[in-house]
């Protein structure tokens, strides 16, 4: 197991909330044309894709933007490209190195992969936009009310980006340990690497992983685990005791891994909400924003009257069900991995080093959601947040 190359140690004070508090927390109480829950990866692609309109644009979350990380900030480095995000670009991978008790593997990738920083891609993300900002916490919905703690929210059109609880479904939702959810835990030590690593290793989850990667002046190390029942605490801290690193900076997130509707009861379900998040890798920022885009650009065709509602909300519903076939395979493959004896399993990660095979098999992961389709929009010129 290689360990890391770290910098001096330094404590970071705790993050301090920008929300505000009791008396602080004035009445919110109004209507607006467009209502996006959820203000992280797929909130504000949504919003980003209904800029020039003209529409009175209404974001809500519970924490102000950029405010809570919830992953390890890692996506094919084309798509921090195509949406003119590289400024929270910390570091970029070439090969992908796997661990086993049996093997260690290097894969050179046919593009490249990179890490960024949560707060300033959100940032810049939200500048390509023009919306409202008010942070309020999303009880539920009636209709086309949605109820906060600070008041009742009306808007013909609503977006649910407020992560895997599906908080503005019609009915109960399914709760971990029966759901189907992975789960995942990380901490944040001081340091540098140059390897973007994972371990499949029984010893730390039975189904699931370990991983590091480095960030810039950070590395990001965690266990997840496929089985919700399973906890990951201990494991994280003795893979980042192995790698010679403190515990410290602990993150850790509920990960859907099989697709959801999209589209009920006339609410748009954007990213987790949706079960928009890759099974076997736990991948969903890009797939967060991709959906995000394309729910963005069928609610812009709906406010600029190139379709009507019942249209927009059935074009995004389909486009979602038609990549049911990847993440069904995916979801194959996250349950059978854990089945196969580990000396076997290494054989066979060995056998896949070669160079066409990578291209093949790498290519086709990145199909799924491709950069080009955010080339694919209008360009957006940055414009300001409005935030009461």
């Amino acid at each position: 197991m290689s360990a890391l190359r770290r910098a001096p140690y330094h404590p970071l004070p705790m993050p301090t909330r920008a929300t505000t508090r009791g008396d602080e927390r004035t009445r919110l109480d109004r209507d607006c044309d467009v209502l996006i829950c959820g203000a992280s990866f797929a909130g504000l692609a949504v919003a980003r894709e209904l800029t020039g309109t003209g529409t009175n644009v209404l974001v809500i979350d519970r924490y102000e933007i950029g405010e809570r990380q919830t992953s390890a900030c890692g996506i094919p480095t084309a798509w921090l490209t195509q949406l003119d995000l590289q400024g929270a670009l910390q570091q970029t991978f070439n090969e992908l190195v796997i661990h086993t008790p049996y093997t260690t593997v290097d894969y050179r990738l046919p593009w490249t992969f990179s890490t960024f920083d949560y707060r300033t891609l959100c940032g810049l993300l939200a500048d390509q936009a023009t919306f409202t900002f008010e942070t309020a916490k999303v009880n539920g919905r009636v209709g086309h009310t949605v109820r906060t703690d600070r008041g009742e929210i009306r808007a013909p059109l609503i977006v649910d980006a407020l992560g895997w609880r599906r908080v503005l479904a019609a009915g109960a939702n399914i709760q971990p340990p029966d759901a189907l959810l992975s789960r995942g835990l990380e901490v944040h030590p001081h340091g540098s690497g140059t390897d973007m690593e994972i371990w499949i290793d029984r010893s730390y989850v039975p189904a699931g992983y370990g991983w590091s990667f480095p960030a810039g002046g950070e590395v990001r190390i965690g266990v997840g685990s496929f089985d919700p029942r399973f906890h990951v605490r201990e494991p994280t801290e003795r893979l980042a005791a192995e790698l010679q690193a403190p515990a410290v900076r602990y993150q850790g997130n509920w990960i859907p891994h099989a697709l959801r509707e999209a589209v009920e009861d006339g609410v748009f379900f954007v990213g987790d909400s949706a079960g928009h998040c890759l099974p076997l890798t736990a991948e969903g920022i890009r797939t967060a924003l991709y959906f995000g885009l394309a729910a963005g650009r069928e609610l812009r065709a709906a406010v600029t009257k190139q379709r009507t509602v019942p249209e927009a909300l059935g074009r995004y519903g389909a486009f979602s069900a038609s990549h049911a076939t990847p993440f069904r395979w995916m979801l194959r493959a996250q349950r059978m991995i854990p089945r196969v004896a580990p000396r076997l399993l290494a054989g066979s990660l060995r056998a896949m080093q070669s160079r066409r095979f990578l291209d093949w098999a790498f290519g086709h992961y990145l199909e799924i959601a491709h950069p080009r389709f955010a080339a694919a929009g209008p360009r957006r010129a940055r414009l300001s947040v409005t935030v009461s």
